[in-house]
């Protein structure tokens, strides 16, 4: 088995570093690699919703909750500032 490839993107908005991405994970997912990424934003996120049960469990004070379904999941980790 081969370490893995890491690679790094980076440019001001606008500059086009999703659709190099777009466009990478196309030609690489045709020959057969499986790629992995990782997105930074600047700002806080939510991928819930104020209500949903994951959402209730982070606002009760849960520092990580996993959302699984049969075809995908997602983790959500509370950092304390500093972290």
């Amino acid at each position: 088995m081969h370490a893995p490839a890491i690679m790094g993107i980076i440019g001001r908005s606008g500059a086009g570093k999703t659709t190099l991405i777009e466009r990478l994970l196309t030609v690489l997912g045709r020959r057969g690699v499986r790629v992995s990424t990782i997105k930074h934003a600047h700002h806080g996120f939510d991928i819930d919703r104020p209500g949903k049960d994951s959402w209730r469990h982070r606002a009760a004070g849960a520092r990580e909750v996993l959302v699984a379904s049969g075809t995908r999941w997602a983790l959500l980790h509370e950092a304390p500032d500093g972290e």
